[in-house]
C-alpha cells in the first residue's frame, strides 16, 4: 500500500487550537482536498433542503429543529428535494452528512474536519485519526487574535463549543471526544506551532500510511 491508494485523514480539535488550519495545511502539502464547512453546503445539495438546516445543527446532538427553527412546513425545500415528513431531526441531517462524507472517501482522499468523521469512516481501510488540542491560555489568546474579541469572551465561547463539540460527538460515536484511545494520535500543537505541528502529522502520516 502506498500514499497513491485513497485514504483518509480525520481531524477532532478544540476552539482555538488552530485545527483547521493544520488540516487545511496538511491537505494541501498532501495534495488532497479538505472538508470543513463544506459539508454543508455538499449535504444541502445531496438532499434538496435549505443550507440552514444543516448550519443550525452543525456539530449538535439530537433535537428537532422544525419548531424551534422555523415552525412551518417545509418552505425550506429546493426543487427535486428528497420526500420528509414535518418533523426534521438532527439525527436526519446527520444521516445525510454521514452519507455525503461517506461518499467522498469512497471516490478520494480527504481531510475532514470534525463531524464525527472518524467514527462515520471507522470500517475505511486507510485513515489516520488525530485529535488537536492546546492550553486554555493559548486558545483563548488565539481566539481573542482572530475574532477580535475580548479575552473573557473568547473564554465562552471556548466552553460553549467544546461542551457543543464533545456532545455531539459522544451522542453520535459512543466514543469520548478528546480522549487518547479513540484517535491515532493527540497533539498540543502549542508545544511545536502551527507549521512544525503540519511537519511532524505530515510525517506521521505518511509513515502509518505505508504500514
Amino acid at each position: 500500500m502506498n500514499m497513491t491508494d485513497p485514504y483518509v485523514i480525520n481531524i477532532g480539535r478544540q476552539l482555538g487550537s488552530g485545527g483547521k488550519e493544520i488540516g487545511e495545511k496538511l491537505a494541501q502539502r498532501l495534495g488532497i482536498d479538505f472538508y470543513d464547512k463544506e459539508l454543508i453546503n455538499l449535504a444541502s445539495e445531496e438532499s434538496g433542503l435549505c443550507r440552514d438546516f444543516f448550519e443550525e445543527a452543525d456539530e449538535k446532538a439530537s433535537q428537532n429543529l422544525v419548531s424551534g427553527l422555523f415552525g412551518m412546513r417545509f418552505p425550506f425545500m429546493n426543487d427535486g428535494a428528497i420526500g420528509y415528513t414535518n418533523y426534521l431531526s438532527n439525527d436526519s441531517l446527520f444521516k445525510i452528512q454521514s452519507d455525503v462524507i461517506r461518499k467522498l472517501a469512497a471516490e478520494k482522499s480527504c481531510v475532514f474536519v470534525g463531524r464525527c468523521a472518524d467514527y462515520i469512516l471507522r470500517e475505511h481501510p486507510r485513515c489516520v485519526n488525530l485529535f488537536i488540542s492546546s492550553p486554555s491560555e493559548v486558545r483563548i489568546q488565539r481566539l481573542s487574535d482572530s475574532l477580535h474579541i475580548s479575552a473573557k469572551e473568547a473564554e465562552g465561547l471556548i466552553y460553549k463549543m467544546d461542551k457543543r463539540r464533545a456532545d455531539y460527538y459522544n451522542y453520535y460515536s459512543y466514543n469520548t471526544w478528546g480522549a487518547a484511545a479513540t484517535y491515532h494520535l493527540c497533539i498540543d500543537s502549542s508545544l511545536l506551532g502551527i507549521d512544525a505541528t503540519v511537519d511532524m502529522l505530515e510525517d506521521f502520516i505518511r509513515k502509518a500510511l505505508h504500514q
